[in-house]
């Protein structure tokens, strides 16, 4: 088929050309689908952004808008974009920087917008209204532009030079992720927790041939901005393999008493992109049309200090739960997320698993340090040059002044100081440029300070661009430093649930049962919970015994230092205590598990989220049900032991101390007679006795004087310990005055054989010696095998055991927030 186009040209000069349809349907929708593709809808793998964003950025950080300065209107922001740089229409750009601002869009955003900027529900306020700068994250991702660290390229008229792509000091595309929708492909990929992802970059920096398994031990799963659970870890790890997958979100929801025998379901968390609007307005169409049945009343009473809380009353005679089954099945209230990891790698399309997003990403990095350490030693040896030269005019500068006063022009002078100095022609023109006052001696002094420095500087970085090893380790570095700057705890839970698979609205919902089989509980030293699952030979005794058939990890992972650890079954019940005196009974079907054979429990979550505690709460260990006494002590110096059996079956949680106005349980653990129980103040006193002295009471009890405390002081330990030759006394010592977590202070690593046993409410002995600067001890810990933990779970040296009792410690290269045993 052809059809004739007549082309617009000077009068008596008209032609008419014949063109084929197809032809040209087909190469106009080519040029509009690679335009699409290429230039508007798929990020860029290594910094994760798609030009839009990348152009906003680029020319926020080029306006001056830093975090630090006022915040200005979005309507000039948006037209510099579109008259530099994007010439794509405003309300493209608008859109664009209205996401990289919404915190529940992106898990660290990149704009600090001001005004009203949307919700889940609403959109945003005109361009004209609202305001913009850019957030401190957005700094890690421009910064160093000036060093030639990546590629210019002209915009679309040729006037302005833009990046082509931006340096990206963290894993933005798996950290925010993004959607698009191309021509004939897509994208769409979830938000992801940057201490976790940078954790698992590190480690593949440092291990080129991890397996993606590997990686998830570091990323065990996304992490959403508004938290919520994900169920069910399978279309995770189909999605970390291959690209694509599956997962089911949930929002968070918990059963709480509304009144005298009313009952309710409070949500405090949606799922991804899930506005509490949207699920108000579902749950009333449910129950109108009749599918929904047991709801009393919706309240939805969020606001900004408390954050989402939407109340549904559940009618009396129904059960909460069922109701809740109901609500995931016809609301909002459980969503399913599809991962599509589509992204240009060299300018072309492609579905990415995990290792191969963090491989492109680690060697973009690598070619921007490269770049930036080859731009510096450029400058600091053309600087050297000059201060060279100009320390050799110094040295003569009664002749330097005479050639050039007898020098008829400054070529001539420069010509001249090159024959006679032998200087070169840069150093020659940097000497005529100086200015008399620095002629003076201590000039001279600071010139030479300033070449042994530059000399220092340049022997550096030529040795870490000619190694390898010293190039990944600068790699690696910077980005610890930019998850320890930008990185905030997990907020999504994660759950085993099973596959996720289809299901119809007007279904029942899948029941997806987990075996009943041997597992381990852990408790790791930062508070995180664990299953894993033993081999087909090994069977759950309930002894609590943190060795046998668990294989230790490598010795560079992360949360492998155990505070306590249970045997148990998957479907079984297991308790745990809490610094409110209360026991919460548990069952690890819905823990994260791993083998036996790769035991990391990075992949755990978070005891207080997992048990839905009140903020404030935390768990102090975890104990079997199986008629054991436990021991617990307080910061007031209170101990205790009650036996399990004193625990009425079946009630979730019951009071197992009576704790005095102020005080809390500070340490729990299972205390036969024949152990030491272990009292360490923070003014360095270790009281041990034994559990024998502490009679089992009931749980209503309030317990008994357990150690005598001085003014001022309070117990910041306490552990029942078994009279083992291994076991060891870890004291960590600082500064009351000192900023929480910025003082590393000193440690000491003491048999626990040094200490002597005392009575029951006594003193103690001195544990640990205090130098200059140090009055109080910040953490204590006795058990067998340390392992020392910062706070996001890396692993830190403590000093060599055998320190004396009473010896002062050694001071840390780093601040130590948690101890723990080696999982071994």
């Amino acid at each position: 088929m052809a059809a004739a186009r007549t082309e617009s040209i000077p009068e008596g000069h008209g032609r008419i050309e014949d063109v084929d349809v197809s032809a040209e349907m087909q190469d106009s929708f080519l040029e509009y689908a690679y335009s699409v593709i290429y230039s508007r809808a798929l990020p860029d793998a290594r910094d994760g952004l798609k030009p839009v964003q990348r152009r906003i950025l680029f020319q926020m950080a080029d306006m001056g808008l830093r975090p630090d300065r006022g915040h200005v209107k979005s309507a000039r922001v948006v037209g510099e974009v579109m008259g530099k740089l994007h010439p794509h229409g405003d309300s493209a750009i608008y859109d664009a920087l209205v996401r990289l601002a919404q915190p529940f869009a992106l898990r660290v955003p990149l704009v600090d917008g001001h005004g009203n900027f949307g919700s889940l529900d609403d959109g945003p306020a005109a361009a004209r209204y609202t305001e913009a700068r850019l957030a401190p994250a957005a700094l890690a991702l421009t910064e160093n532009l000036d060093e030639d660290v990546v590629d210019f390229i002209p915009n679309y008229d040729g006037q302005f030079q833009q990046p082509d792509v931006l340096p990206a000091a963290f894993p933005n595309l798996l950290v925010n992720g993004t959607t698009g929708i191309a021509v004939g492909m897509a994208t769409n990929m979830a938000p992801h927790n940057l201490i976790e992802v940078v954790a698992a970059a590190i480690h593949l920096l440092d291990n080129p041939d991890a397996s993606t398994a590997d990686l998830m031990q570091f990323v065990p799963g996304p992490d959403l901005p508004g938290g919520g659970i994900i169920v069910g870890l399978d279309g995770i790890r189909e999605a970390y393999e291959t690209g694509r997958g599956t997962f089911r979100t949930r929002a968070k929801v918990s059963v709480e008493s509304l009144g005298p025998r009313r009952t309710g379901l409070v949500v405090t968390e949606l799922p991804y992109m899930v506005g509490a609007e949207r699920v108000i307005e579902k749950i009333k169409d449910a129950v109108n049309a009749k599918k929904l049945t047991g709801i009393a009343d919706l309240n939805d009473l969020t606001d900004r200090n408390h954050g989402l809380r939407l109340v549904i009353g559940i009618k009396t005679g129904f059960d909460p739960n069922a109701v809740l089954e109901q609500l995931y099945r016809l609301t909002p209230l459980e969503d399913s997320f599809g991962i599509n990891n589509v992204a240009l790698v060299d300018g072309q399309p492609q579905t990415l698993g995990l290792k191969p997003l963090l491989r492109v990403y680690l060697d973009h990095r690598l070619s921007v340090v490269t770049r930036r350490s080859s731009f510096r030693l450029a400058r600091k040896q053309e600087r050297l040059h000059l201060v060279e030269g100009l320390l050799i005019a110094i040295l003569d500068i009664d002749e330097v002044i005479q050639v050039i006063r007898a020098s008829d022009d400054g070529e001539q002078a420069r010509t001249k100081l090159m024959s006679v100095f032998d200087l070169s022609q840069p150093q020659a023109e940097y000497i005529l440029e100086l200015r008399l006052r620095r002629l003076t001696r201590f000039s001279r002094i600071e010139l030479e300070t300033e070449r042994d420095a530059l000399k220092k500087e340049i022997a550096d970085l030529e040795a870490l661009l000619g190694s390898d090893v010293l190039l990944r380790a600068q790699v690696a570095r910077e980005l610890d430093a930019t998850a320890e700057t930008f990185g905030t705890p997990r907020r999504t839970l994660l759950l085993n649930g099973g596959p996720v698979t289809p299901r119809s609205r007007a279904a029942a919902p899948a029941d997806l049962q987990i075996a009943d089989a041997p597992c381990r509980v852990f408790l790791t030293a930062t508070g995180r919970l664990v299953r894993a699952e033993l081999a087909p030979t090994e069977s759950a005794d309930g002894s609590g015994d943190v060795t046998g058939g668990v294989v230790a990890p490598t010795r560079r992972s992360k949360h492998d230092g155990i505070r306590s650890a249970v045997d148990a079954t998957t479907r079984g019940d297991l308790g745990a205590v809490t610094t409110a005196g209360r026991l919460v009974r548990f069952s690890p079907v819905d823990l994260p598990s791993v083998p036996a054979n790769s035991v990391q429990p990075a992949a755990g979550t978070r005891a207080d989220q997992y048990l839905a505690l009140p903020s404030g709460e935390h768990v102090v260990a975890i104990v079997p049900l199986s008629g054991e006494i436990i021991a617990l002590g307080t910061a007031q110096g209170t101990v205790k032991r009650v036996a399990t059996s004193e625990l009425p079956p079946g009630k979730h949680e019951v009071e197992i101390i009576a704790l005095k106005p102020g005080d809390r349980v500070v340490g729990a653990g299972l205390a036969p007679d024949d152990d030491d129980l272990v009292f360490v103040t923070s003014d360095a006193q270790l009281l041990r006795f034994g559990a024998d002295a502490v009679r089992p009471q009931g749980r209503a009890a309030g317990g008994m004087a357990g150690i005598r405390l001085s003014t001022g002081a309070e117990v910041i330990a306490f552990q029942p310990a078994p009279r083992d030759e291994r076991t060891v006394v870890v004291t960590v010592a600082g500064s009351s005055q000192a900023i929480a977590g910025t003082d590393p202070g000193s440690a000491k690593v003491s048999s626990f054989d040094e200490f002597p046993a005392k009575g029951r409410a006594t003193g103690g002995v001195r544990a640990q010696r205090f130098v200059k600067g140090e009055d109080v001890l910040t953490l204590a810990w006795v058990g067998v095998e340390p392992r020392a933990l910062a706070a996001d779970g890396a692993v830190r040296q403590l000093p060599a055991p055998g320190a004396k009792r009473d010896a002062s410690g050694q001071p840390l290269e780093a601040v130590v927030a948690a101890v723990g045993t080696v999982i071994g």
